[in-house]
């Protein structure tokens, strides 16, 4: 039985989910059990969600079921009537507006249930229709959205760091991105100065002011340092609402520092950016220029199934809805 989205279950509800994992980084997609959000947009069926199946976000990537990291899609019908499928994206404290390595981790479980099969295909989101192209051995290249650099050497100044000087992008998300400061070290045993350095970043751009375009939360902070080895460009931390970190290279802030790039005259057309994250996982990236400016990013990554499973929502259990 799949219960409307604005009524919480009254009796036992199983919805069906396939975990995937795209360069560390984790998905989790509802491939069954719930009703269609409504909207006659992305945008609208986004904000349905948000506002009557908050509980089901909760629920399906919060404890005990999922963890701070997890990130949740939600498959709906598509507005563009040439894209496979409708994608609403969300985390453990909200809705995002966009999501890569999602998007990436959508394409191999849809391959993965026999639904596409290799090749181009089309996923229509809150931001905009992005086209994803799949491989048999899991390796997936989305080609998002726009992505713009918006404001350039934005300085704030962080309580006990000092001043900071970083660019404003669009990447499908609104990106801080900054160097990190010298002598803190980019690697998996520091994700806590890290977290922290990055987390002062985000309270400061919302002490300042300091928004995207039509006064947008700046909502991600991405910190950039020198790679581990010579299979990237760079290496990136990137904390993301919620205060989770991603584990992989993070596909969205990928497309926004080749958007900076490019904006700076560091990267051309077909010219290839190699992304690091902070488990040293990568990402490869590569642009068209648009007349209307900025650019398309085009994002390639690695995507394996981790699991199937059907989560149980009891009305005894205290943590139905999540933790």
């Amino acid at each position: 039985m799949a219960f409307p989205l604005e009524m919480k279950p009254t009796e036992l509800q199983k919805i069906r989910v396939i975990d995937s994992h795209t360069e560390g980084e984790p998905t989790r997609v509802i491939v069954s059990g719930l009703d269609e959000p409504r909207g006659a947009s992305m945008s609208e069926k986004r904000e349905d969600f948000a506002k009557n199946l908050d509980w089901v976000r909760s629920a399906v990537v919060c404890e005990p079921r999922g963890h701070e990291a997890m990130v949740g899609v939600m498959l709906c019908k598509p507005v563009e009537a040439d894209c496979v499928t409708g994608l609403i994206f969300f985390n453990n404290v909200g809705v995002l507006n966009g999501c890569l390595h999602a998007t990436m981790g959508v394409a191999l479980t849809l391959m993965h249930q026999g639904q596409i099969g290799g090749g181009m295909h089309r996923f229509d989101t809150p931001t905009g229709v992005v086209s994803v192209d799949v491989s048999d051995d899991g390796a997936v290249t989305v080609e998002n959205v726009r992505s713009y650099r918006d404001q350039v050497e934005m300085k704030l100044t962080v309580p006990n760091y000092g001043e900071v000087t970083g660019d404003v992008a669009w990447g499908g998300n609104w990106f801080y991105l900054t160097d990190a400061p010298a002598g803190m070290n980019l690697d998996s045993g520091n994700i806590e100065e890290l977290t922290n350095f990055a987390w002062k970043i985000r309270l400061q751009l919302e002490e300042e002011g300091i928004k995207g375009t039509d006064g947008a939360e700046i909502d991600h902070v991405e910190l950039f340092g020198a790679p581990s080895n010579d299979s990237a460009d760079a290496k990136n931390f990137v904390l993301c609402p919620g205060k989770a970190y991603d584990r992989s290279p993070c596909g969205t802030g990928t497309s926004a520092k080749l958007a900076c790039l490019h904006a700076a005259g560091k990267l051309k057309e077909r010219e290839v950016w190699r992304q690091a994250g902070i488990l040293d996982t990568v990402f490869t990236g590569e642009i068209r220029e648009v007349a209307e400016g900025g650019v398309i990013p085009i994002v390639r990554g690695r995507t394996f199934i981790t699991g199937e499973a059907e989560l149980f929502l009891d009305p005894r259990d205290p943590f139905m809805l999540g933790i």
